[in-house]
């Protein structure tokens, strides 16, 4: 019984010592780190309307025409393009959306930005963005905010029959009206 535990311990000890130490290699924080926007905005509120999944890169320094040309197709964050889940359908412009997932497009402009909600998902940045798969697109006007944002961020409000998306960078705000529906 001594012999037969003394040769389990050393086969675990074996085993342990040859076992690769550090096996798991995790990555430092990302730059642009990853972040989510809902409404309702409560973490204990299960029944959401929508919700954005984005990464938020900052200025560090850098002008916001340069992150987000006026004119070209942005991916509305950093790294992979944003992903907008509507819970159900939602008037967005001047087409209703059905409940379902998207690409959240912009493109930058001035006075206003265009809104995109693209079909593609699980798509990296807007290098593959291909129009024939816009399912809406609308226009926002641009506001200034009395605060700099060095963040990109999203966040909810609630609106008369729908909900706003805010999209503020720098001292840039634009406001999406996403509006119920009755179904």
């Amino acid at each position: 019984m001594k012999n037969k535990f003394l040769t389990t311990a050393l086969f675990a000890a074996a085993i342990l010592c040859t076992a690769q130490v550090d096996a798991q290699k995790f990555d430092d924080l990302d730059k642009s780190p990853m972040d989510v926007a809902a409404y309702p905005a409560s973490h204990q509120e299960s029944n959401k309307l929508v919700k954005i999944t984005y990464s938020r890169p900052q200025l560090k320094g850098r002008p916001l025409a340069k992150l987000t040309p006026e004119g070209k197709v942005w991916r509305t964050g950093a790294n992979e393009a944003a992903e907008i889940t509507l819970y159900q359908p939602m008037k967005v412009g001047d087409k209703i959306v059905k409940a379902g997932t998207y690409s959240l497009f912009t493109i930058p402009g001035a006075d206003t930005w265009t809104i995109i909600l693209s079909s593609d998902k699980n798509v990296w940045g807007s290098y593959s963005y291909n129009e024939s798969n816009d399912v809406v697109r609308t226009t926002a006007n641009v506001t200034k905010g009395d605060d700099e944002l060095e963040a990109f961020s999203i966040a909810f409000e609630e609106a008369d029959g729908g909900v706003h998306m805010h999209l503020g960078w720098g001292t840039t705000r634009v406001a999406v009206p996403f509006m119920s529906v009755a179904m």
